[in-house]
């Protein structure tokens, strides 16, 4: 697309040749490097979203480039027939970042719904029949197993009865979790380590050690999704480590391919790992050369620039700041590079409008939220324009 092409100009085709279930797009994107995005008007962007949550090294970055050329020109994908050398080598490195007990296993897929359902089917294969409890305010995805753990009911209504049999209860409730697992006939339990839909809320270290406990006791599964906040995106490699707790079962997307659709099921453990058996789960693309290839890089360069250590100093910044930045800013909510803006009032929509046309890329998690998940690379400098243009984009949707 040329810049002569007038911004009616893609959105008319948009309407025209795409299924509108993403309402009308904010503008076209054309291209980007590091944390910047340029649009069709060669508009450019800081992106304090990073493809909600997705591009962990920005855009364009050499290392990322250069792993997906490489293994696109060598082997992008084969069946699930056979195996591959990056395949075998992201999951063993998977496995020993999480610091997995011998007898843990990966599973490779598309995408995060993907990875949450196949815990689903990991929890409903063990304890046939059996209810999964997760969270009020819980996303986990939008297939129809994945949305019947969604706590959202607009999400899940049009469609009619739930896929999947749940239970929700309210979050940090230990004692309403106790009561529903006493009941029984519960096949696993599925928590954020931080709530990212929900307006960026982590649960705390003491609620996860408790589920961890009640699960155990009960011998039911419980199941972390990471999706959302894992792979390094709290200056951590995965949320739930703050807890110092084991799940049976944790999932990952977003961040572990930088950009590249995949998303990954771990089960921990031997008992967990043999649950699913030859034939009962699977998928064509999941685990292919080139997204695994991908996600390899995006490890690599965390590693190699000690991204985790950076990610930790730029949240602690970016909190402390935005915290101080306007009386209408009553609390920052998050950790590392995922962030919650509470405001106090309904006024995040019109903050994301008022932001991008300022040159600012942010989201509304809800009415009067802002969330931010930028790349792991971002600058002290990059994020400090925000930080000092926000006081005035605040007065400017509430004058």
């Amino acid at each position: 697309m040329t810049h002569d092409q007038t911004s009616n100009t893609w959105q008319g085709r948009y309407r025209h040749s795409l299924l509108g279930v993403f309402g009308s797009p904010q503008m076209c994107l054309e291209h980007g490097h590091g944390c910047v995005v340029v649009d069709s008007d060669g508009k450019e962007y800081l992106d304090l979203l990073g493809g909600i949550a997705v591009n962990a090294l920005g855009y364009a970055h050499p290392a990322w480039v250069e792993a997906v050329s490489r293994q696109a020109a060598t082997l992008a994908h084969v069946s699930n027939f056979f195996t591959t050398g990056p395949q075998l080598d992201l999951a063993e490195k998977l496995l020993s970042l999480a610091n997995a007990p011998q007898g843990s296993a990966v599973f490779l897929s598309n995408s995060g719904t993907e990875a949450n359902e196949a815990a689903v089917k990991i929890c409903l294969a063990r304890t046939p029949g059996g209810r999964i409890i997760a969270l009020e305010h819980a996303f986990h995805g939008r297939t129809l197993g994945a949305l019947s753990l969604t706590h959202k009911i607009a999400y899940r209504q049009p469609f009619g009865p739930s896929a999947v049999d749940v239970t929700f209860v309210s979050p940090e409730d230990s004692d309403a979790l106790a009561v529903e697992l006493d009941r029984g006939n519960v096949a696993g339990v599925f928590v954020e380590p931080i709530q990212g839909e929900a307006g960026v809320v982590p649960l705390s270290v003491e609620y996860l050690q408790q589920v961890r406990k009640l699960t155990a006791s009960h011998n039911v599964l419980m199941a972390v999704d990471e999706v959302q906040c894992g792979m390094g995106r709290t200056g951590q490699w995965f949320a739930h480590r703050e807890a110092h707790i084991t799940p049976d079962i944790m999932t990952l997307a977003k961040a572990l391919g930088g950009g590249f659709p995949i998303g990954a099921t771990m089960t921990f453990g031997p008992d967990v790992s043999g649950i699913l058996t030859a034939g009962q789960h699977g998928t064509t693309f999941g685990g292919n050369p080139l997204a695994c290839a991908a996600a390899l890089s995006v490890i690599s360069t965390i590693e190699s620039e000690d991204l985790l250590s950076h990610v930790r100093q730029i949240g602690a910044f970016l909190t402390t700041a935005l915290r101080h930045c306007h009386p209408r800013v009553t609390e920052v909510r998050g950790r590392g590079a995922l962030i919650g803006v509470q405001l106090d009032s309904a006024i995040a929509t019109d903050l994301v409008v008022a932001a991008r046309e300022a040159g600012f890329i942010v989201n509304a998690a809800n009415p009067s939220t802002l969330r931010l998940a930028p790349p792991y690379i971002l600058t002290k400098e990059e994020a400090q324009t925000f930080v000092a243009a926000l006081p005035s984009l605040i007065d400017s949707v509430t004058a």
